[in-house]
């Protein structure tokens, strides 16, 4: 008899970044082994914060088949500027609208929850409680620390009473499932200290890279990076866990030499404002997401791949965009904080080069060394490829998805 999951989560198809695609690759992948897959989630908006085009007519409960996969939708309330209460109320209408959907499951064995938000936990233990089916909840961000970290809640009296209560509730729901995996090993230490429980069954199970979609070896320069400059690249969500005032200098600093250019692709809540900021400046284009078809093109395109994370945001997320990056045989360049899970992936590929440091003048003096050191570009380039395709190819962790799976009912 084939075996059934469903899967609970905000982000899915044809979102086509973060953990949308994530969500989906590993949906399809369950699918083309013989396990019968339903999707729960709600209408793509991510990163822009604003439903797709082809989405904004449909009903408030949709449902459709996907590559084979039966969806069900609910179109959730999505901020136009997600301050940290409308992501609440985001969240909460999403969490609110889709218990109809999980009415509506007949039968399962299995019910994967896609956190960052836990309140899908919530209705997803209702669901394998009501069918007798397994809880597996997976943590791809632990978004109440990543907002409480931020400066989203600006009154701490507030913000400590509101984690507080979040943070408690997250525990105990947390507590409740048959099996937490999370994408990072820092990031099942952080879920060890919240749950403080040794017996709870957690696993690793990292974000994946396909290296043979991402092919440096064989890629047309991409529209966005047709410039003969050397061009550095920043591709991903335009959000609240990167360092944009770093960012802000390091583009202003690098304004007087004319033979770099900076490129911005991506979206995202704090997009808008760092447009503004840097207005003025002839090196900064700014351009709007590629579809995932053009991704290997652009990446492969960089001279050089840039992401510089807030200092305190350490094990709340491990930027699954680093694969890509380093997929693309370039290097990267990288500040944060040095007990991230990023700094420990670049020093032991040797792909690039990690800063803690807030000294302006090192993280310029490495960009100018690199440029003209082809040489060295190569060397971290190759490594990172090498490195990558090794740890986190996409068939040996997706098939690490199927064994869990296996494993779970068999309990």
């Amino acid at each position: 008899m084939t075996k059934k999951i469903t899967i609970i989560g905000i982000n899915y198809y044809p979102e086509d970044t973060a953990i949308g695609l994530y969500t989906s690759q590993l949906a399809e992948y369950f699918n083309e082994n013989n396990i019968d897959v339903t999707v729960i989630t709600g209408l793509p908006y991510y990163p822009a914060w604003r439903i797709n085009d082809e989405y904004r007519s449909k009903k408030t409960f949709y449902s459709e088949y996907v590559n084979g996969i039966k969806v069900l939708r609910y179109k959730q309330y999505v901020p136009r500027k997600p301050t940290f209460f409308k992501r609440i109320l985001h969240l909460l209408d999403f969490s609110l609208g889709i218990f109809i959907n999980v009415l509506k499951i007949k039968k399962t064995d299995v019910v994967l929850c896609i956190v960052p938000f836990i309140g899908t936990v919530f209705l997803g233990k209702i669901l394998a409680k009501t069918k007798k089916a397994k809880l597996w909840v997976h943590i791809q961000d632990f978004e109440f620390d990543a907002v409480s970290d931020s400066n989203l809640v600006e009154n701490k009296t507030n913000k400590s009473i509101i984690f507080r209560g979040l943070f408690w509730v997250e525990k105990e729901l947390l507590k409740s499932a048959d099996l937490l995996s999370t994408i990072s090993s820092l990031m099942i230490s952080k879920l060890q200290k919240k749950i403080k429980s040794e017996k709870k069954n957690k696993k690793l199970l990292p974000n994946w890279v396909d290296s043979n979609f991402i092919k440096p070896q064989n890629y047309k320069t991409h529209k966005y990076l047709a410039s003969s400059k050397f061009k550095i690249l920043y591709s991903g969500n335009i959000g609240e866990k990167q360092d944009w005032e770093f960012f802000i200098k390091f583009v202003k600093e690098l304004e007087c030499l004319a033979d770099i250019e900076i490129i911005v692709v991506g979206n995202g809540s704090k997009r808008i404002w760092l447009e503004e900021k840097l207005l003025d400046l002839d090196n900064i284009f700014f351009r709007n997401p590629v579809k995932y078809s053009e991704l290997s093109n652009l990446l492969c395109s960089a001279d050089l791949h840039i992401l510089f994370q807030k200092m305190e945001v350490i094990d709340t997320v491990m930027p699954s965009k680093i694969l890509a990056m380093m997929s693309s045989r370039r290097p990267s360049l990288i500040t944060g904080n040095l007990k991230s899970e990023v700094y420990s992936i670049i020093n032991q590929s040797k792909s690039g080069k990690y800063f803690e440091t807030k000294d302006i003048n090192e993280v310029l003096g490495f960009v100018k060394k690199l440029k003209l050191d082809m040489p060295l570009q190569k060397e971290y380039g190759e490594n990172a490829r090498k490195f990558v395709s090794k740890n986190f190819s996409k068939t040996t962790i997706l098939n690490q998805f199927i064994d869990t799976f296996n494993k779970l009912i068999e309990k």
